[in-house]
């Protein structure tokens, strides 16, 4: 059946790349579509971003009550559990609240919603399971991203579940192996290892989290193992057995571990899926964009994890918007540079632009640093871990990279961002005035720092 109604734009995929896009090309007074798989909202409201985030702010909260006594906070019957079922319940109304926003954002822009699997038949059809069809001038392809596997012996045992899967797990496990030590790794590690499992991370690379600042990953790997997570790095996954109800890991440089559970974290890999029979170009199995996120084939935009480009939610949205803005004749350019990085692990860890390696490879470097046992309001809070590194160039104070490992870094960074995309030199940040006490001073000291200036570092 063909819809006779042709929208200016038709976008698979209702994650954060495509119902932003669907949203502002509505906005600009476009007649749009959005086709949806599965639930509104994509991996991060369902299964990614906002449930992690749930099960971290419980480990938060569990993390803060075993420091009460210090605090002079005495609690006269003390046994701290987790209620597993609780916990999802209170995930689940959380999710279901934010996708139903979506869906209301969507209706309220007058976008057609329709449910099933859409594919292009054309560059300007799209199939809805293969029964419905509608007809579009431009295309926005936002069809998100699916768990990555690897090819290991016994990786489908019932007792080894993805991250779509791990927010459904109605019991915790004595034991859990994560597999691989990346953000979502990470951040699993510290949510359930203070629910109480014995957490342990393998991890091919030579650190976990790879992709960020030396010094940073080294300290979230220092943090973790003082919680009691293992964490074998260097390490290639041989073989998995089950027996009795366990997992049997085997490792090709460092012997074997037994678990109830693990957890495959390898990453996620573009779900394309939409694309149909078209020939798009790609490029390790990401549809291939220039900057405006056309794609090769004229008219047809991707957006998200289905580019590969930035695999991150926030990433995603404003690669949304910019498809939608250019799909109706603008020429916006999608800035890659500066996107933070966020890891809610406590202390949290935050990244943006260049590290310290990339950075003295291309410029003549200064590095600032300030730690948080120096910061009033993280003395006050009893968060004195972690610290605030400024990379910026020599000669003009351009901040090129700034990494966080401490209270709030997924909050200070984002002022970060705002500074690096204005183009303000660490010279210009000691003319702003931050309220006292709060934990972004120490960005303020670090940039000092650059220049040998922090009135709050010692002379050493």
């Amino acid at each position: 059946m063909l819809n006779k109604d042709v929208y200016d734009v038709v976008v698979i995929g209702g994650g954060p790349a495509g119902y932003v896009a669907a949203i502002k090309a509505a906005q600009l007074g476009a007649k749009v579509a959005i086709v949806e798989k599965d639930k509104m909202g994509g991996t991060c409201l369902n299964v990614g971003c906002i449930p992690a985030k749930t099960y971290l702010k419980n480990a938060e909260i569990i993390d803060e009550l075993k420091k009460g006594n210090r605090r002079g906070i005495l609690l006269d019957t003390y046994s701290l559990r987790t209620d597993i079922s609780k916990l999802i319940e209170y995930k689940n109304e959380v999710v279901m609240t934010l996708t139903n926003g979506v869906v209301g954002l969507l209706k309220s822009n007058k976008v057609d919603i329709y449910k099933g699997v859409g594919k292009l038949v054309s560059d300007t059809r799209i199939s809805i399971n293969e029964e419905e069809f509608l007809e579009a001038k431009k295309v926005i392809l936002a069809g998100g991203s699916k768990v990555s596997k690897i090819n290991v012996p016994g990786i489908n045992s019932k007792l080894v579940i993805s991250s779509d899967e791990i927010f459904d797990l109605n019991e915790i496990p004595n034991s859990l192996a994560i597999i691989g030590g990346g953000v979502i790794g990470v951040e699993m590690a510290v949510a359930f290892s203070s629910f109480g499992s014995k957490v342990t991370i393998i991890e091919l690379a030579d650190r976990i989290v790879p992709t960020l600042d030396e010094e940073l990953s080294l300290a979230l790997h220092d943090e973790l193992t003082h919680r009691g997570i293992e964490i074998y790095t260097s390490t290639k996954l041989k073989k998995i057995e089950e027996k009795n109800n366990k997992l049997y890991l085997d490792f090709d440089n460092k012997g074997s571990i037994i678990v109830d559970k693990a957890l495959l974290s390898v990453g996620r890999i573009p779900d394309l899926e939409a694309i149909g029979n078209l020939n798009f170009k790609l490029e390790n199995g990401k549809i291939k964009v220039n900057q405006y996120m056309e794609t090769s084939i004229p008219g047809i935009y991707a957006v998200g994890d289905i580019n590969g480009i930035k695999m991150l939610a926030h990433a995603a949205s404003k690669m949304g918007e910019i498809a939608a803005f250019n799909a109706l004749g603008y020429k916006f350019k999608f800035n890659i540079n500066n996107i933070p990085t966020c890891i809610y692990t406590n202390p949290e860890a935050a990244s943006i632009g260049l590290n310290e390696e990339e950075a003295r490879r291309k410029f003549d470097i200064k590095v600032g640093r300030f730690n948080f046992v120096g910061n009033g309001r993280a003395l006050t809070s009893g968060i004195t871990k972690g610290f605030v590194k400024v990379i910026a160039d020599k000669r003009y104070g351009q901040i090129l990279g700034v990494h966080i490992f401490g209270p709030s870094a997924a909050e200070i960074i984002n002022e970060v961002a705002v500074l690096m995309e204005m183009e303000i030199t660490v010279h210009e940040v000691g003319q702003v005035v931050h309220g006292h006490p709060t934990f972004s001073e120490a960005l303020v000291e670090a940039c000092a720092d650059c220049l040998g200036k922090s009135i709050y570092v010692p002379k050493g």
